[in-house]
């Protein structure tokens, strides 16, 4: 960890556990520097986040907290605690969880911020209440605890996330998986949630196959638990590259920024995505494009609206999933042939 500076306010974010709430923690992070400019901001993060955050101008250092979810982790809340006492000011805390807050105050940071929850009476001193009807998105929910107690949530001005893109890495991984020049697409089937969020993957294969002979690279991206899924949809077609497990999360940003447009899931990626400037075409089943939308003006939302949707399941209480199955290959497919015509005839 660096040093902060002898100037400015020391800000210590305790971060989330999800890539898509990372990255949406960067609009609180944009917000702290714009309210001061000279602070210095440290976030303690999960190892695997680092990439994201690394990717993130705001972040000045990262306190890397290790727990497996579930485990409580005392020993090394602990140890953490003692490296970072009496180096921060303030710290904002944005899980929930009472052991999340733990940090903090054993790291005796004098204003501990963070939403009343979960018996964290004594570990917060600066407790906010959380109305979920004006804090109705995650986003809000994280930029609103950088802002005074008792500041006009109703006017929240949400900045948008932007991570920093490596053209150097970029071009050297697409030489080492071998990718074309053509146009990409990216297309992310996974969904860390449950399979009430994924769409079918046959449904990725067929669109995968009419987007190659529209002239489209396909790029599927995922961790390792989804290279089974990539095989389903790029296995015996020329043009389609399952990507899953072989790429490192700072590859999967720079690759994200390389492609013309992504077919995703609510989920962590297509948040990555929005926050490189790709357009997105996002597809909701379980969840509401209201409550985590893309942090964008390029995204095409692909919902049906069910009276049984959104649930917000892992898996679908009625067995079917018709909320996504009903979504069309070919209802996406066009909407991503309309914005290409729209690119074309702008340029």
């Amino acid at each position: 960890m660096r040093a902060p500076p002898s100037s400015g306010e020391r800000i210590l974010v305790v971060g989330p556990s999800w890539v898509g709430d990372m990255v949406m923690a960067q609009s609180l992070l944009k917000t702290l520097k714009q309210r001061q400019p000279d602070c210095h901001i440290g976030v303690v993060a999960p190892g695997w986040s680092q990439p994201i955050l690394a990717r993130m101008d705001e972040v000045a250092e990262v306190a890397t907290l290790d727990v497996t979810h579930g485990e409580f982790g005392w020993g090394t809340r602990r140890t953490l605690a003692k490296r970072l006492a009496g180096r921060f000011d303030r710290a904002i805390v944005l899980p929930r969880s009472w052991k999340s807050a733990l940090v903090p105050f054993l790291a005796r940071i004098p204003r501990r911020t963070g939403y009343t929850g979960e018996h964290r009476f004594g570990l917060l001193n600066d407790r906010r209440a959380l109305d979920k009807k004006v804090l109705d998105q995650t986003v809000k929910r994280f930029v609103a605890l950088g802002l005074p107690a008792g500041a006009d949530l109703e006017a929240l001005s949400i900045p948008r996330p932007r991570l920093r893109v490596d053209t150097l890495n970029l071009a050297a991984v697409r030489d080492g998986l071998g990718l074309s020049s053509r146009p990409a697409i990216g297309m992310m089937p996974g969904a860390e949630y449950g399979p009430a969020k994924q769409w079918p993957l046959g449904h990725f294969r067929e669109l995968a196959l009419r987007l190659v002979a529209e002239g489209f690279e396909v790029r599927v991206l995922g961790g390792p638990k989804d290279a089974e899924a990539g095989t389903v949809i790029a296995e015996g077609q020329e043009g389609v590259h399952n990507l899953c497990g072989k790429t490192r999360l700072a590859d999967a940003v720079d690759l994200l920024a390389d492609c013309r447009q992504v077919v995703t899931n609510d989920s962590g990626l297509m948040h990555v995505a929005a926050a490189v400037g790709t357009r997105v075409q996002a597809l909701y089943g379980s969840s509401s494009p209201l409550y985590t939308p893309p942090l964008t003006d390029k995204a095409t939302i692909h919902t049906l609206a069910l009276e049984c949707s959104p649930c917000f399941q892992r898996t679908c209480p009625l067995g079917h999933t018709n909320c996504l199955v009903q979504l069309s290959p070919q209802r996406v497919l066009q909407a991503i042939l309309a914005s290409r015509a729209e690119l074309i005839g702008r340029g």
